[in-house]
């Protein structure tokens, strides 16, 4: 099946199936709450500094489509409301704009209706193994601020046709790192980073991860959806809960690389849940896909939810500025708490404050 079709099978299988695999691990976490703030409201500022731009606040809409020409209005309409609103996005695999030139607008798009935002280019660890070069041609595609190369080995391993080539990704990874003009982020799709991969991707000179830990969109559960092979479908399914929560990415990585806390993020309160952790900034896109569809204002006002519940959280919490998250005293239980044990984490130290 060609990429471009593959991409329609996502988007509709996301806005009719049960795609989430739930527990992110932000659950067992509660930011305590300050009764008396001793700051006012409008003291607030989230707005925070990713590469050389700045967000309005800490978030960015995930990669999310591109490469088919239905796509094209799903782009611009995020696009749209990401300049307006002074965020920013990425763009989905941009595999098939190199395939075929016919779909390149589906991902130009987005430049050209958010001139001024942070948008990240995107392309798979397969692609850059077989040709570490086209880095290099999907960051001039979109005229990007960063590019987001994407680890998808489960989403590949239940594709009938996935490319199940591993070896000598992070020697592609490192060439790429050291050999183009804007920073590169290592993202995940669902199961997770591990401190372990963190610190290989830190030492290949990576400038950011994205952790795209378990709890948000599995896509051993999409291509379970979509594979006609009944044996990979059934095996879909049984990896549906596979990964590393996001939570357990965001403690294993922040220390070693500037974190982006993707997976599961469904509300500001978890993006400040996030930053409490350690995460530099938080993503989403399965929430955004539907308003998406619609119009530039349906994501906008999506949008503001997320803004307008971080700085509540902010609010509540007696935080004048995001960073100041990562220094309150937090209260964390059950699974998560076994992890930072499992981690050698002092419990009681770090719910303290992280900094």
């Amino acid at each position: 099946m060609k990429t471009s079709e593959r991409k329609i099978d996502h988007i509709r299988i996301c806005l009719t199936e049960e795609v989430e695999s739930g527990y992110t691990g932000l659950e067992d976490v509660m930011l305590i709450n300050q009764a008396i703030p001793e700051i006012n409201y409008s003291e607030i500022d989230t707005s925070v500094y990713f590469g050389t731009k700045k967000l309005s606040f800490p978030f960015l809409i995930a990669s999310m489509t591109g490469g088919h020409k239905e796509t094209e209005k799903i782009n611009e309409n995020l696009a749209i409301a990401v300049e307006r609103t002074g965020i920013g996005m990425g763009l989905g695999s941009q595999r098939a704009g190199l395939e075929d030139e016919r779909v390149i607008k589906t991902f130009t798009i987005a430049r050209e209706r958010a001139p001024n935002a942070f948008i990240y280019a995107n392309i798979g660890a397969p692609q850059i193994i077989k040709d570490p070069e086209i880095a290099d041609k999907v960051i001039e595609m979109v005229d990007a601020d960063a590019l987001a190369i994407h680890l998808n080995y489960l989403q590949e391993a239940i594709q009938e046709e996935g490319n199940k080539d591993a070896k000598g990704c992070l020697e592609a990874i490192e060439e790429v790192c050291n050999n183009v003009k804007v920073p590169v982020i290592v993202k995940e799709t669902g199961a997770g980073i591990s401190k372990e991969i963190a610190i290989k991707l830190k030492n290949a000179g990576v400038y950011a991860l994205d952790v795209g830990g378990k709890g948000g969109t599995s896509f051993s559960i999409v291509e379970a959806f979509r594979c006609e092979n009944e044996v990979l479908k059934e095996v879909g399914f049984d990896f549906a809960d596979w990964g590393i929560p996001t939570a357990y990415s965001i403690v294993d990585c922040a220390d070693i690389l500037p974190t982006i806390a993707t997976g599961g993020i469904r509300s500001g309160l978890d993006v400040a849940k996030s930053l409490a952790l350690g995460a530099k900034i938080a993503s989403s896109a399965l929430p955004f896909l539907a308003p998406a569809k619609i119009s530039p204002e349906s994501v906008e006002r999506k949008i503001l939810r997320y803004l307008t519940g971080f700085k509540i959280a902010m609010f509540l919490t007696s935080c004048r500025r995001p960073e100041e998250l990562k220094r309150k005293p937090i209260f964390i239980t059950g699974k998560l708490a076994e992890w930072l044990r499992f981690r050698g984490i002092d419990l009681k130290t770090f719910c303290e404050g992280r900094i």
